[in-house]
């Protein structure tokens, strides 16, 4: 449900705020905070996740989507958007934002066998994958659809965001029946307040590789990738809705096969010899002259794309402790493309470098 939430959300939300009268660059502005408002959120709900409550947390993390929905939906007031997006949870890529992942992780390597972690959270990430797929598809067709009718553009891109917020209240409803065998036992006395003790090191070290990952993947969010085939194509919302479903879907299937990759090769080589090229496709997407090449490219991408998702989730479980765990013109807008592949190709190269030869733990 979460997913699908953000699917709807991220093939609208660039187009829809820059129709509510923000320009490109307070529109960049806004989900750059948006994202770091996200990354606070989410570091300290899940931080305090294991002492506090996992089940308490995703709680709160579901009712700050509701607030962030809510407020994009009724304001155009940029500082209140910048509030909004700082402290809510809201997802400009149509990927894991907030407290959820990290909380769920856990909670999942808690309660399956290590022979099964890779497995289930390729399962997992599958389920996401759809879910997102279903929810692109959705917040396309469903913006266009009320545009053939009386609906103004960005009329029928607030009902996406309506639907956003009233998804995060369903879910705030739905993680009130969470099992309390997803919480932890016992706790570490080493552990600190930001939730991480013993495992401090090599926490750090793949914090600071995700961290390069991650702050090249924020250069070519699915919001963004929506608005640059909108600007250099002229694509319409049912278009990008359903370029968007096929791509997650792609993006699922490839994390399903990620397991029977780590299961032969291992884990750090299953990251990295299938998310360099990747990576190497999302540099080649803007270099495309037409839309039908660029859509092939960029799902060609995608089929690769997600094999280092449960694979990363599952080393990080394995060499974590388990009550650690929860711790603007077409032209110029290429260049995230660029940027974006570029380091993730570093940050595949330093993490085999650092990591191939390390053992993976079996519990």
């Amino acid at each position: 449900m979460r997913l699908f939430a953000y699917g709807a959300l991220a093939v609208v939300l660039v187009v829809y705020l820059t129709s509510s009268g923000l320009s490109a660059s307070q529109t960049g502005l806004l989900l750059t905070l948006t994202l770091v408002g996200d990354t606070a959120v989410s570091l300290y709900l899940t931080t305090r996740a294991d002492r506090l409550g996992r089940r308490r947390m995703l709680i709160v993390g579901a009712i700050l989507m509701v607030a962030a929905g809510v407020t994009f939906a009724w304001t155009r007031d940029f500082l209140l958007l910048v509030v909004a997006g700082t402290i809510g949870v809201i997802s400009p890529s149509g990927n894991e934002v907030g407290p959820f992942l990290p909380i769920e992780q856990a909670a999942l390597a808690h309660v399956v066998p290590p022979v099964s972690r890779t497995a289930v959270f390729a399962w997992y990430t599958l389920a996401g994958s759809l879910a997102t797929a279903a929810g692109s598809l959705c917040g396309g067709v469903l913006s266009q659809a009320l545009q053939r009718t009386a609906a103004t553009p960005l009329a029928s891109y607030r009902v996406v965001v309506l639907l956003y917020a009233a998804l995060g209240a369903v879910l705030a409803l739905l993680f009130t029946r969470l099992s309390p065998g997803a919480e932890v036992a016992t706790l570490d006395a080493t552990t600190t307040s930001f939730g991480i003790g013993r495992s401090r090191t090599v926490v750090l070290r793949l914090s600071g590789l995700f961290a390069l990952d991650a702050f090249a993947g924020g250069f070519v969010i699915q919001s963004f990738a929506a608005y640059w085939f909108y600007l250099r194509f002229g694509v319409n919302p049912a278009t990008l809705g359903m370029i968007f479903f096929w791509a997650n879907v792609l993006a699922g299937v490839s994390a399903l096969l990620a397991s029977r990759l780590a299961a032969r090769f291992g884990l750090v080589r299953t990251m990295v010899f299938t998310h360099l090229p990747s990576n190497v496709l999302l540099i080649l997407v803007p270099l495309m002259p037409t839309l039908p090449l660029a859509v092939l490219v960029l799902l060609a991408r995608f089929s690769i794309s997600q094999m280092d998702v449960p694979t990363r989730q599952s080393y990080v479980m394995a060499v974590v402790r388990p009550d650690e765990r929860s711790a603007a013109r077409p032209s110029l807008v290429s260049l995230p493309f660029f940027i974006a592949g570029t380091l993730k190709i570093v940050y595949d190269l330093l993490l085999y470098r650092g990591f191939v030869s390390a053992p993976e733990r079996s519990e």
